[in-house]
């Protein structure tokens, strides 16, 4: 018996099911599986799942929309690796109105790539869809997967390459076969089974080859790590940031049909049933996704590098606002808005004479609070040099007690730090360890109250 099978049949569902609804604890359950006469190697595997069934259901079964899905409450497959790098259920439920919707025909999909399903699992339900991998415990999940959404897809064990060349030589006029409409893929971002891929442009399939896979579609999109060099990305593509308020989850670039709105740039914060919270867009401009060669050198050279000398870049890389002063505000772009390069359009809007403070580190600072959800704005109280004496007097000053030490262009452990400053009051308080004008800088500030954003 192949270990799907294993976790899909009847008798270990049901197992896990009880187990889950007693709350049982790893002994128990272990004692359980025992009596009921499992194998060691299946009551690892069992044990193994189980401690991924609370994961898969918060990731892709819950919330308000959870109860249009047939998979709420069942179980999904999958092993650890394929549940992190799958799309969740509010980039998938939002990812869904990006496909052609009641056009009368019955489109076709290919999931290049296909994993579990994640991107599969909210496609409408006007789309018939087919699973393609190399890994067959893969289909194998992916197969199980969309059935417990209501789904019924086909898949296919094949290189993803080969499939869409083969796509590409179907014409109509062939007796009997069809060419399928789109495609959606997400390249492997994974060296080994287990181990981070740190080159992001080191993926399985390339950008290059994604590029080419396209030419055999109508349209379809690709999903890449947020921090993909965007000057790869070929023109005429649609380029979108997608995330929640505190994070920026994937690169989304649209070809062919599906990308409306071509060479623009979106990033779209997404609630967690898949609803838009706030949208920015601009037209694509490659003069901010390259490096001017005095600021590349100044970046090669860090390591040998301090103090306002050293160059410290976050992944905007470049920026259009200028340097000043401290203001009475300081602000976090939401990350979003950092990796698409609009916090500095998102931030002018509401202040025309916002800026930062330190090249390449993404905090706004004005004279006006920024809002969200855009931004986390604080208002500042005081700042000082990075140094104990002096950060602990402007504690004191403020009769601060608590804080919470937020880091940009400063490496040192925050527990410690907060430990060696010994902070006594009764005031919360946010201390910035941060750079203005490249030096060293602590920032004392307290956060505004959140307002709402309309999008840019």
């Amino acid at each position: 018996m192949q270990p799907w099978d294993l976790l899909a049949s009847d008798s270990v569902q049901g197992f896990i099911e009880e187990a889950h609804a007693r709350k049982c604890d790893a002994l128990q359950v272990s004692t359980a599986l025992n009596k009921a006469g499992y194998s060691n190697e299946d009551r690892a595997a069992i044990m193994d799942y189980m401690a991924l069934v609370p994961k898969f259901r918060e990731k892709f079964c819950s919330g308000k929309n959870a109860n249009k899905d047939s998979a709420r409450g069942v179980f999904l497959l999958c092993d650890k690796l394929a549940l992190e790098q799958s799309t969740a259920q509010d980039i998938g439920r939002w990812k869904a109105n990006l496909w052609p919707h009641g056009n009368g025909e019955s489109a076709e999909v290919h999931d290049l790539c296909c994993g579990m399903g994640g991107d599969s699992f909210f496609l409408p339900a006007g789309l018939k869809v087919t699973g393609v991998d190399l890994d067959e415990n893969r289909l194998a999940m992916y197969k199980h997967n969309l059935q417990a959404f209501g789904k019924d897809a086909s898949i296919k064990c094949a290189d993803v390459r080969d499939v869409a060349r083969e796509n590409g030589t179907k014409m109509a006029v062939s007796a009997g076969m069809t060419k399928t409409d789109y495609f959606t893929i997400d390249p492997a971002r994974r060296a080994l089974e287990g181990e981070n891929q740190r080159d992001l442009r080191n993926l399985t399939p390339t950008l290059e080859e994604v590029v080419e896979i396209n030419r055999h579609y109508k349209g379809g999109m690709a999903k890449l790590p947020p921090g993909y060099p965007p000057a790869e990305i070929p023109d005429g593509t649609e380029i979108l940031y997608l995330g929640g308020h505190g994070d920026c989850r994937e690169c989304l670039v649209l070809f062919g049909e599906l990308a409306k709105h071509p060479d623009t740039v979106r990033a779209v914060i997404v609630d967690k049933n898949g609803e838009t919270v706030a949208e920015w867009s601009r037209r694509r401009d490659r003069s901010l996704e390259t490096l001017d060669d005095d600021l590349q050198e100044k970046l090669d050279r860090n390591d040998s590098l301090e103090g306002k000398d050293r160059t410290y870049r976050t992944a905007t890389s470049k920026s259009d606002l200028s340097l000043g002063e401290i203001s009475k505000y300081i602000a976090e772009p939401a990350p979003v808005l950092i990796r698409s390069h609009l916090f500095n359009a998102a931030a002018t809007v509401h202040d025309a004479d916002a800026h930062l403070i330190s090249e390449g580190i993404a905090y706004v600072t004005s004279e006006k609070p920024l809002p969200a959800p855009g931004f986390a704005c604080y208002e500042v109280l005081a700042y000082t040099e990075i140094a104990t004496g002096a950060v602990r007097s402007m504690l004191k000053e403020h009769d601060v007690g608590k804080i919470t030490l937020k880091l940009r262009g400063v490496k040192l452990d925050p527990d410690a730090e907060i430990k060696r400053l010994k902070p006594k009051g009764k005031n919360t308080a946010i201390l910035f360890y941060t750079r203005a004008y490249g030096e060293k800088v602590a920032i004392l500030a307290v956060k505004t109250k959140e307002r709402s954003q309309s999008s840019l």
